[in-house]
Order: structure tokens, then C-alpha cells, then sequence
């Protein structure tokens, strides 16, 4: 592929982990407006060069960095409505304040990992879901008002989950296509998917979820839940199901190629690649659907339904769990083990546009650590850029030495529907001795500009180490 290089152009500094960027025209403005949500809960906008706030909810957050300071949750996801121009609605996704509960496996994080020497660790099941659980995920309503003042006017959903981790970022998008907010939730959380909720119907984890907000339920403080078959029917009525499978995510992208949409989708990997997947068509289940096949113990026709495979594939990869199960520690016997799922999701699911490896020794590639934003290019201004699929990783990871640094890569869908390859975007260096983790990439409303989420630090309660770049020739 083509080697390209980029510069960074500074836009701010020192504000808090960036989580979303994007543009929205703010009622009576002539210009985009590049606004700026972070992960304690503050959402900025640039305008003539200052940073200005919007809203601040770090109030209705709940309490980030108690686990060692690294975290998951927060303002997670920021969008506008496809006519806020006028009348100024937008959606947040957060983790409310007040909902930290005790986790649904005791003692369990990050940490858990089947053992398949032990069967009952592969199937896990979810129980006492009202005590055991970890916080509670909304999603709000909220409009502009003509002073210039936000203000909430409905709650859409109230998610309980499981685990602090996988509740995705970038969540919350509207589909050109459709017209509706699209939601994308992580499979929960801890690691490999311990309840396999993802591949689960019922289950509001672990999807992609269109919400018609043109419908006005009357619900305006919906029920805590964590299954579909959980809400009223006038809420169910509004969500259809686009995709399961999913693993952790940072959002969905859309990119217009004359009449239709190529759906882009960035799916964050277990212990061995990261994955970009895509597709431009697709066939969604109402929910109203999903729940009586369910009640009915059917399966509903999934036929051009969307499944990206996990938890029993990881990108283009069988999941498996590899330990040693001989009585004799010193032994070289080795246990390979594969979820059901391997093989019941084996013909059902999507192949990956490109996939990238935690390691990986060739002199033009990089280990990766964790896919954090999927965005397509249709911009000139960087010629060789002009209609790839460009993606950030959090920080390189084979054998670098501090200053961490994250990379900035690209790909094209090939035309013989292969793998795509990839290649590094090589760019300047502003940061010092200053480590620099991407956590965030945004693009503006017709995709002709890139910018870039960077933080200082992994750890969210570090404050203030953020910083946003113009990706620019």
C-alpha cells in the first residue's frame, strides 16, 4: 500500500480523556461546529478558536478510576440529531451516578478466563441481575433551547451491566439511511464473554441497536433492564436489531457511495487481533420480533442478519482458550478448547474488511493493543487517503519502550473481496516525553476532515492530560 504521511495540527489541550468527536451545525450558524464529549462528562465545542462548554453532567457520572484508575465507563457516546440545525435535540450515553453495584462475578474482571478443563466455566449464566451487576448505562433525550441553554427532555433506555468494561464508545450515531439513533453496546464486559450475551437474542448487550426516536413512547423514566423481553412493549415498538456478535466497539460509520451506505464497523479483540468489519446490507429485526420467537422458543429468520461471530470468533479466528491440564506441572500437554459457538456461528457470520495482530514483526506493520475509532475519508486534502477506511489503535505494543505512542493506520476494501491489507500513517511527533494514547478519532459531517483523541495517561482520574489534533496534509 501506499505510504502516507500526515501532520497533526494542535486544536486543544489539556482537557479531560476524549471519547467523541464530531461536528453538528448549531441553530442559527453558518459553519460545522467541532464539539468535544469527555469521558467525566463534559461536552465542548471550538468556536473562533476557544473552547467553550456546552453541558456539563460530570454531576449525574458516575464515580470513575476506582479500579486502579483505569475505567470504562462515563460519557460514552454523543450524537446529534440529523435536523438539530432546527430543533436542537442530541443524545448522550452514560454511566449514571448513584449505580455502582458489586460486579456479577465475585472478584471477577478483566481477570476471568474459561478453563476448559473445567466445564461449568463455559457456561455461565447471569443470576440475581437486580444485586449482581456493576452500574447502570442511560440513554437521554436532551435539546438546545433557543437561550442557548441544553436541557434533558426524556430518558430512551436505562441498561444494567454487568462489569465495568466493554460498554462501548463512540456509542451513538444516526444512520443516514434510516434516519434513526443508532446505539452500539459492548458484550458486557470482564473477558470472553463469560454469559456469551452477545450471541443471545434477548440480551441488549452485545448488539447494534436502532432506536426510532420519532416515536414517542410516554415512558419518560423507562425500567432498569438488561434483556428486550424486560421492557414495556411501547419501548420495544421503537428499537430494531441490526447486528449481534459484538465484543466491545467503538461506534459505527457510515460512508456514502452513490445510493447506498457502506456500514463500518471496528470490533476490539481478546488476547490476538483487532478487527474493522463492513457491509452495506443488511436485513434488521424488530425487537417485537425477537421477543415473541423467544416467547415462543422459535428463532426468528435471520437470514441477512448481521453476526460479527464473537464469542466464538475473534475477527477472522476460531476464540479459543489454550491451557496446560496434565497432573505434571512440567509437562508440555496442552488443552485447546473452543466455545459451541465456534462452530454454531461458524457459517453465520460476517468476515472482517481487515484485521491487525497484537503482535506482529513485519517493519511496515504494528502490534497493536486496542482498535479505538473507525472512520472513512472522503476528503483531497490527503490525496492518498481519499476513500480509505482510516483507524486508530490506543498504543503500539511490541516491545516499545516509554513514551507510549498510539498509531493512526488505514485500509481499502479490495475489490475480489479478500482481507485488506494496511498500512501506517506516519506522522509528526508533538507529545515529547509525553506518552500519547489515541482514544479517539472523529471525522466532520461530509468526511472531508480527520481529528485525532489523544490522552497522556490510561488511567481517566489522571485529569487534564487530553489533547485533540486536525489530522492534515
Amino acid at each position: 500500500m501506499i505510504k502516507v504521511k500526515a501532520h497533526l495540527r494542535p486544536i486543544v489541550s489539556r482537557i479531560n480523556m476524549p471519547t467523541v468527536l464530531k461536528t453538528a451545525m448549531l441553530p442559527g450558524d453558518s459553519a460545522e461546529t467541532l464539539f468535544i464529549a469527555t469521558q467525566v462528562g463534559e461536552v465542548f465545542y471550538i468556536r473562533g478558536g476557544v473552547i467553550r462548554t456546552l453541558l456539563n453532567i460530570s454531576p449525574r457520572i458516575l464515580k470513575l478510576g476506582g479500579s486502579g484508575g483505569y475505567d470504562e465507563r462515563g460519557l460514552l457516546g454523543l450524537a446529534f440529531h440529523p435536523e438539530f440545525y432546527s430543533n436542537g435535540l442530541f443524545y448522550l450515553h452514560f454511566s449514571a451516578a448513584g449505580t455502582q453495584g458489586p460486579g456479577a462475578l465475585s472478584g471477577e474482571f478483566e481477570s476471568f478466563k474459561p478453563n476448559p478443563c473445567d466445564p461449568k466455566t463455559l457456561h455461565l449464566q447471569w443470576i440475581h441481575r437486580e444485586s449482581q451487576y456493576d452500574h447502570i448505562d442511560t440513554v437521554e433525550e436532551w435539546v438546545l433551547q433557543p437561550n442557548g441553554q441544553p436541557q434533558k427532555r426524556r430518558t430512551l433506555l436505562n441498561i444494567r451491566r454487568p462489569f465495568l468494561n466493554h460498554n462501548g464508545v463512540n456509542s451513538l450515531n444516526f444512520s443516514p439511511e434510516t434516519g434513526r439513533l443508532v446505539l452500539t453496546t459492548g458484550d458486557g464486559g470482564s473477558g470472553y464473554d463469560p454469559f456469551n450475551l452477545s450471541q443471545n437474542d434477548m440480551e441488549i448487550a452485545g448488539k447494534i441497536i436502532e432506536i426510532d426516536v420519532g416515536k414517542n413512547t410516554f415512558m419518560y423514566n423507562p425500567p432498569v433492564v438488561t434483556r428486550f423481553d424486560e421492557l414495556p412493549v411501547p419501548i420495544q415498538e421503537t428499537l430494531t436489531v441490526i447486528a449481534k456478535g459484538v465484543r466491545n466497539i467503538p461506534g459505527i460509520s457510515f460512508q456514502r457511495v452513490y445510493n447506498q451506505y457502506i456500514k463500518y464497523v471496528g470490533i476490539v479483540g481478546q488476547d490476538l487481533v483487532e478487527s474493522i468489519f463492513s457491509f452495506v446490507h443488511y436485513k434488521p429485526i424488530p425487537v417485537t420480533q425477537l421477543v415473541q420467537a423467544s416467547a415462543m422458543n422459535s428463532e426468528p429468520d435471520q437470514q441477512g442478519f448481521i453476526n460479527f461471530g464473537w464469542r466464538g470468533w475473534e475477527g477472522a479466528f476460531p476464540t479459543s482458550t489454550i491451557r496446560g491440564c496434565s497432573g505434571n506441572p512440567t509437562g508440555d500437554e496442552k488443552t485447546i478448547a473452543y466455545y459451541n459457538e465456534t462452530v454454531m456461528t461458524s457459517a453465520r457470520r460476517l468476515q472482517p474488511l481487515v484485521s491487525y495482530f497484537h503482535q506482529d514483526p513485519r517493519p511496515d506493520k504494528f502490534g497493536g493493543t486496542a482498535l479505538t475509532g473507525v472512520q472513512p475519508y472522503r476528503g483531497n486534502g490527503i490525496p492518498a487517503l481519499t476513500g480509505s477506511v482510516v483507524f486508530t489503535d490506543l498504543a503500539r505494543s511490541e516491545g516499545s519502550r516509554p513514551p507510549v505512542r498510539g498509531v493512526l493506520a488505514y485500509s481499502r476494501a479490495q475489490t475480489d473481496c479478500r482481507p485488506s491489507d494496511f498500512s501506517v500513517i506516519e506522522t509528526d511527533d508533538p507529545f515529547g516525553s509525553q506518552s500519547a494514547y489515541y482514544v479517539s478519532l472523529g471525522t466532520n459531517l461530509d468526511q472531508t476532515r480527520l481529528y485525532l483523541g489523544v490522552y497522556g495517561s490510561m488511567k481517566v482520574a489522571d485529569f487534564h492530560q487530553g489533547s485533540v489534533f486536525e489530522i492534515v496534509p
